[in-house]
C-alpha cells in the first residue's frame, strides 16, 4: 500500500523520471531513486548520471536504463527527451551544488518539472533567475528538504499552527555531525572534497550543507519568517576554506527569537538534528535520530509523548505515514514523502484538476530562502558578527 492508500501505479500513471548525477558510488542518487519508487509513483526512464561519459554509460546499464536514454550530457538529455512522445515529465537533480543552477535552468526551459537536492543554487542571483524561469514556464519545482516530510514534523507544524503552544517566543535548532573532525578532504574522499571546495559547494560549508536543513526545519515548523541574523562561522579543519561550525542568532518577524547551531566537527554526533519550539502556553521537542517521537509540554503540566501513528497524532501526520506504530520510519520515508507529494501535484497538472490544498513540499521559494540564509550568515560572520537583514 502507498501512503495515499492506493495499490500503486501502472506504467501509464507513473511519472516518467529522469536523473542528473547520482551515478555509481553516489550515495544521494540512490536515496532519491529509492524515494521515488517507494510509493510506486515514478519510473526512472532516462539519466545523465555522471559528467564522465564512461561512468554515465556504466551507471545507466547498472540501473537497467535503455542505452539510448542514458546520456553523457544533461543538455543533450533535455533536448532529446523533449522530442520524445514518452519523454521525461520530471527530473531529479543530485549533482554537487555548483551544477544545480545550469541543470535546473535547462530542464525548466524544456518544460520539465524539477526535484532538486538542496541547497537550491549557490547565489541569490541564480535563485532569482531560476524563480523567474519557473514562473514563466509554469512548472513544478521542489527542493528536497527531506526532514519536512517526517510525520512528527508535520504533527509539530500542525500543533503550532493550531495554537497549541500559543504565540511562539523561542525557536532553537541544531544539526551536529562529526565526519569532518579530521581533514577528510585531504585523503581524496569525494564527498568531503566537493563539500569543502567553494568552487563546487558555494560560499557556505556546514552552513550550506546541514545549516540550511536546520534553518528550513525551524521556519517550516514554527511558521515564522526571520527578519535578520547574526552569525559566527568557523573553520577548524586544517587548511579548510569553508566553515565547518556555525552559530547563528535569529530575530523573527513578530518578535520571536531563535538560535541555530550547525557543526561537522562535533565528535560523538552522527546526524543529530534537533528542534525545540517554545510558546507562551507550551513547548515541543523533536530529534531526527528518534523521528517517531514528539514531546509536547503544556506549561505547568507533565511532558506528553506523541508517537507516529499513536494516540494523539493528527491526520496531517497520518497522511504521510506508511507502517503501524512502533516500526521505525525515517530518513528514506521522509524523502519519499516529498516525492509522493510532488507526484500528486504533477498528476493534478496532467488532468487539469485543482491543486490539493493538503499537498505540502518545499518549493523554489523555500530553496531561495535557504540561499539567502547562507549568504546572510557568511556576510554577518565576515563583518565580525554584525546583524544582517534577510
Amino acid at each position: 500500500m502507498t501512503i495515499d492508500g492506493s495499490k500503486g501505479a501502472d506504467a501509464q500513471t507513473r511519472i516518467r523520471l529522469g536523473m542528473v548525477g547520482g551515478g555509481q558510488g553516489a550515495f544521494i542518487g540512490a536515496v532519491h531513486r529509492i524515494a521515488a519508487r517507494m510509493d510506486d509513483a515514478y519510473e526512472l526512464v532516462a539519466g545523465a548520471l555522471s559528467s564522465d561519459p564512461d561512468r554515465a554509460k556504466a551507471s545507466g546499464a547498472q540501473l537497467g536504463l535503455d542505452p539510448r536514454r542514458s546520456y553523457a550530457d544533461y543538455a543533450e538529455m533535455a533536448k532529446r527527451e523533449r522530442r520524445l512522445k514518452d519523454g521525461i515529465e520530471a527530473v531529479s537533480i543530485v549533482t554537487p551544488n555548483h551544477m544545480h543552477f545550469p541543470v535546473a535552468r535547462t530542464f525548466v526551459k524544456a518544460g520539465v518539472h524539477v526535484i532538486c537536492d538542496k541547497p537550491l543554487v549557490t547565489t541569490s542571483r541564480e535563485a532569482r533567475e531560476l524563480a523567474r524561469l519557473v514562473e514563466k514556464a509554469g512548472t513544478i519545482f521542489a527542493v528536497t528538504y527531506n526532514y519536512s516530510g517526517y510525520p512528527m514534523v508535520r504533527q509539530a507544524r500542525e500543533m503550532v499552527a493550531s495554537g497549541d503552544l500559543g504565540a511562539i517566543r523561542v525557536v532553537q535548532v541544531e544539526y551536529s555531525q562529526d565526519w569532518l573532525t579530521e581533514s577528510l578532504e585531504a585523503t581524496g574522499q569525494k564527498q568531503a572534497a566537493w563539500r569543502t571546495d567553494p568552487a563546487k559547494s558555494g560560499a557556505g560549508g556546514a552552513v550550506g550543507d546541514i545549516g540550511t536543513h536546520a534553518y528550513q526545519l525551524a521556519c517550516f515548523v514554527s511558521g515564522l519568517t526571520p527578519s535578520e541574523l547574526c552569525a559566527d562561522l568557523s573553520s577548524f579543519g586544517a587548511g579548510r576554506v569553508l566553515d565547518d561550525n556555525v552559530h547563528v542568532l535569529l530575530r523573527f518577524e513578530g518578535g520571536a527569537r531563535g538560535m541555530l547551531w550547525a557543526s561537522q566537527v562535533a565528535p560523538g554526533n552522527e546526524n543529530a538534528l534537533k528542534l525545540r519550539v517554545y510558546g507562551e502556553r507550551g513547548g515541543l521537542e523533536w530529534c531526527q535520530e528518534e523521528p517517531n517521537r514528539l514531546w509536547y509540554t503544556p506549561f505547568g503540566e507533565p511532558k506528553r509523548l506523541i508517537t507516529r501513528g499513536g494516540s494523539g497524532s493528527a491526520p496531517v501526520a497520518a497522511r504521510v505515514t506508511r507502517v503501524p506504530p512502533g516500526h521505525p520510519e525515517g530518513y528514506l520515508e521522509g524523502f519519499a514523502n516529498i516525492y509522493s507529494e510532488v507526484a500528486r501535484a504533477i498528476r493534478a497538472r496532467r488532468t487539469g484538476a485543482a491543486a490539493d490544498p493538503d499537498v505540502t513540499f518545499p518549493t523554489i521559494t523555500d530553496g531561495a530562502a535557504g540561499v539567502a540564509f547562507i549568504e546572510a550568515a557568511v556576510t554577518s560572520s565576515q563583518r565580525g558578527g554584525r546583524w544582517v537583514g534577510l
